[in-house]
């Protein structure tokens, strides 16, 4: 939420200044910022949160 926060006040900053390059790059983040917001947001409380952990590989046959 704070990194929101700051891309947004980074983002008014770049429209006072006439910065036009940043802009559509911080949007860009803004829009990944509020994404992953509504990703923990949309979390079951108490259920369990997939890592992404590799599963070891079966043993080879040699």
């Amino acid at each position: 939420m704070e990194i929101r926060d700051n891309l947004l006040d980074r983002i008014a900053e770049a429209e006072r200044e006439g910065w036009l390059g940043e802009i559509e790059g911080l949007r860009v983040s803004l829009a990944g910022a509020e994404s992953k917001i509504e990703q923990i947001d949309s979390t079951v409380p108490g259920r369990p949160v997939h890592l992404g952990l590799l599963a070891p590989r079966p043993a080879s046959p040699e």
